[in-house]
């Protein structure tokens, strides 16, 4: 497994446990670590601002509430973040990566 797989990897697994607590305590959702855990799920409604159509459910005409995310905006959503995480496990790896003919794991 290359190097950027296994930052890519730990920041999922990062991810995914600061998400866990908010399985068993939604309050943690409204903590600040909450919040910021929720700003990929919340990126949607940015992106449909943004103008890019099919992200929500009713095409974001769901009165006074919040409408929904539909499965393509998930999908989006999900692969917007994962490609700049797995981007950012990638400028990581490269820079701790030592450098000189000995470092076959770039």
């Amino acid at each position: 497994m290359t190097r950027t797989w296994r930052v890519f990897l730990g920041m999922l697994a990062i991810y995914v446990a600061l998400l866990l607590p908010g399985a068993i305590w939604p309050a943690y959702l409204d903590s600040p670590v909450g919040l910021l855990v929720a700003v990929p799920y919340l990126s949607v409604y940015a992106l449909d601002y943004l103008g890019i159509p099919g992200l929500l459910v009713n095409n974001g005409a769901c009165g006074w509430g919040w409408c929904a995310a539909t499965p393509f905006g998930l999908g989006v959503v999900a692969a917007l973040w994962l490609a700049l995480g797995w981007l950012l496990a990638r400028l990581v790896a490269v820079l701790t990566t030592p450098r000189g003919p000995a470092s076959p794991d770039r």
